[in-house]
């Protein structure tokens, strides 16, 4: 959907829309549990799900409501508790943070507030508000802390609390490698209504000659890197790698066991056979580098996986995404929490990019080899603390969405992060090699 080209009407109704959907979806994730799983912390990288609630309960009053509307606070007695900078994850279930009840009354009461002043504010002549930005970004910042909730969901202990049908099973023979002409392409975007401020503004970017994977690295390739002995073999590994390695004791990817002679792994509280067709999950970026180490390749750098996503040949052009401008839909990508696991390698057809390449949107958020800086010409908005103070070599840049990630919080050239030693997310990966000098075109 293009939103530039709506009117305003449309537009209302458009994030009404987006914004009821995805407050369904919180509920779903929220409501799957009983008042005590809510307020526990299942692990100290994740926050209980009922601070998760409120948070964005309190982010969309500080945004919309305050911001953008210009009313009177609704709770400026709990700014500090769900401040995410305040307090770390592992603190804060000591917080006085609001009871289950409380932090569903109170998003209640703030969504209602948001639904009168979409009707009255004007859409454009403010930045914060033109086409919506103000409003979209919140929908994507709950729609983010929603695949937080799910990460959360995998973290917790205790019977299946969520449900869902599986991913498509009908997939294509493909070639391992798809090759991608090198040559300067359009990264980022400038147009994009409610794209964030790391993703903007597009730039020309050049890329020599490589090779990428078809498609992300499956549970079978890895297990042929475990078999082969790579997690105990340091030429695999760089030096953080390794440390790391060591440190954490590393033999599998996260949720893994070993079954007698195979390996079984526990998703969403189900024990199941891994299932060596789909794409491999909770991988650290150590992990991915290892395995590409082993296997004679590398891992793209971030470039590179926007060029292959997006670049169109035959135009000369960006698309929004590998199979063209038009927003995902269920046959282009697993996408949105439809299914909890990844499609297998080859599914999604329709969502195949111009070089050839399968499910760079959605399945797995894939690691590059690109350290999270800022593009030529950012500039930090609407807040410093989205994305700025992430810049560094601290952060590894992850591509392409999950099957937890929604489509609103997810593009060609949105830009996700996270530090290279973590495995609670969605995260896989495919590998990028050079050509080799005989097959230079």
């Amino acid at each position: 959907m293009n939103l530039a080209e709506l009117s305003d009407d449309d537009l209302r109704a458009h994030v009404a829309a987006e914004l009821a959907r995805t407050r369904q979806r919180s509920a779903e994730l929220t409501d799957s549990v009983d008042d005590e799983d809510l307020v526990r912390q299942h692990s100290p990288l994740m926050s209980p799900l009922v601070w998760d609630l409120a948070h964005v309960g309190s982010q969309e009053e500080l945004w919309l409501v305050r911001d953008v509307g210009g009313r009177e606070a609704i709770r400026p007695d709990i700014d500090d508790l769900y401040d995410a900078f305040q307090h770390a994850r592992a603190d804060r279930p000591q917080l006085p943070l609001l009871g289950p009840a409380e932090a569903r009354d109170y998003v209640g009461t703030v969504r209602e507030k948001v639904f009168d002043l979409l009707e009255r504010t004007p859409l454009e002549g403010r930045r914060l508000v033109d086409r919506a930005f103000a409003f979209g970004m919140i929908v994507q910042h709950e729609q983010q802390h929603d695949e937080t909730m799910l990460a959360t969901h995998q973290l917790r202990s205790g019977p299946p609390a969520l449900s869902a049908e599986p991913p498509p099973s009908d997939v294509d023979v493909l070639p391992p490698e798809v090759f991608v002409p090198g040559g300067t392409f359009t990264m980022g975007t400038s147009t994009e209504p409610w794209a964030l401020d790391n993703e903007r503004p597009a730039h020309e970017v050049h890329v020599d000659d490589f090779y990428l994977d078809t498609t992300p690295v499956t549970n079978g390739q890895y297990l042929a890197f475990m078999d082969a002995g790579g997690y105990d073999d340091p030429r695999w590994w760089s030096e953080a790698g390794w440390a790391h390695r060591q440190r954490a004791d590393l033999r599998a990817p996260r949720f893994w066991q070993r079954d007698g002679d195979r390996w079984s792994r526990r998703r969403f509280g189900h024990l199941e056979p891994v299932p060596e067709a789909e794409p491999v999950v909770h991988v650290s970026f150590h992990e991915a580098e290892a395995y590409a180490a082993w296997a004679g390749k590398r891992l793209p750098t971030e470039q590179e996986w926007e060029k292959a996503a997006r670049f169109d040949p035959a135009s000369g052009r960006s698309r929004r995404y590998p199979w063209g401008d038009d927003d995902p839909r269920p046959e282009h990508a697993n996408l949105g929490q439809r299914h909890l696991r990844p499609a297998p390698a080859g599914a999604y057809r329709a969502g195949a990019a111009p070089c050839g390449a399968r499910q760079l949107i959605g399945d797995v958020w894939e690691w590059t080899a690109t350290d999270f800086l800022p593009y030529p010409g950012f500039a930090a908005f609407p807040y410093r603390e989205y994305s700025e103070v992430f810049f560094g070599p601290e952060y590894k840049v992850l591509r392409g969405g999950s099957f937890g990630t929604d489509r609103a919080a997810c593009r060609g050239t949105f830009r996700n992060w996270d530090y290279p030693i973590r495995r609670q997310i969605f995260a896989g990966f495919r590998c990028a090699r050079t050509p080799r000098a005989e097959e230079r075109r």
